[in-house]
């Protein structure tokens, strides 16, 4: 389904030529939970909004290849990454308060995808806005529909914000450090709908995170980078138990432990 190789990112900029991804490669079949992880600065989230089609800025080159479904996501023309953005492809990043609209209540955010990708009049896109906040487990989804997000807790904005995600119904979903801002009994709600979500839905997950107790309680597979190379990769089960470059050594090594480490 997503095919990524020799993804290089390069930012021109008054401090000079950097390269925050180098020469990643990894691929994804449909259904697949993969997680990314590393520490700040390691190129994990770079990645992830080079597939999501959100980094635009002109002064930043990429090269190589991102394959989706068959099409080339850097070389494609724009009407079609159109279509593919937020509908094929969403995201969900860290801290929902930021990214939705102050001014905007709730319902008329997650609605948008069906706006912009739909030709479904006001009343199905309510319906379906109202089934997508049923579907991520909020306990009244007609006062969460009508409420702004300075009204919703933290792990309701986060919940609405997957409600937005997959309202069209993606084959893949990116989770970029979706669980940060919360508590730790909340992060564990979040994965546990995350697995909802790709067992019932199939949906593939790119999960990016810097904890490596969530990617080894949802992930099948995972990533380590740091630098913006890829340093190690596999099996989860097999990375954690048995890894083999330092820097994941030091990683796996920091984890704190919590009730909510184990795979289940």
């Amino acid at each position: 389904m997503l095919k990524v190789e020799d993804l290089n990112i390069k930012i021109n900029d008054r401090r000079g030529n950097t390269i925050p991804v180098k020469d990643v490669d990894f691929e994804m079949d449909r259904g697949d939970i993969l997680g990314i992880v590393g520490e700040s600065g390691s190129g994990k989230s770079m990645s992830a909004l080079a597939i999501a089609g959100l980094l635009s800025r002109h002064d930043m080159e990429k090269s190589g290849h991102i394959i989706f479904e068959g099409v080339s996501l850097l070389n494609c023309p724009r009407k079609v990454l159109r279509k593919i953005q937020g509908y094929e492809i969403s995201m969900i990043f860290q801290e929902p308060l930021t990214s939705l609209n102050p001014i905007r209540r709730v319902g008329w955010q997650v609605e948008e995808s069906l706006r912009i990708h739909t030709t479904m009049d006001k009343a199905e896109r309510r319906e379906r806005a109202l089934k997508a906040l049923a579907d991520v487990e909020l306990d009244d989804p007609e006062a969460v529909y009508n409420s702004f997000p300075h009204e919703l807790s933290g792990g309701m904005r986060q919940r609405a914000m997957i409600a937005a995600a997959m309202i069209s119904e993606p084959r893949l979903l990116i989770a970029d450090e979706p669980t940060t801002a919360l508590d730790v009994t909340i992060q564990a709600q979040i994965v546990e709908l995350l697995k909802k979500i790709n067992r019932e839905r199939g949906t593939a997950i790119l999960f990016i995170s810097h904890d490596l107790s969530l990617v080894n309680t949802l992930c099948e597979r995972v990533i380590v980078m740091k630098d913006g190379l890829v340093v190690e990769s596999g099996i989860c089960e097999e990375v954690f138990n048995n890894p083999k470059e330092e820097y994941t050594k030091g990683l796996i090594a920091a984890i704190p432990k919590n009730p909510f480490s184990e795979r289940k």
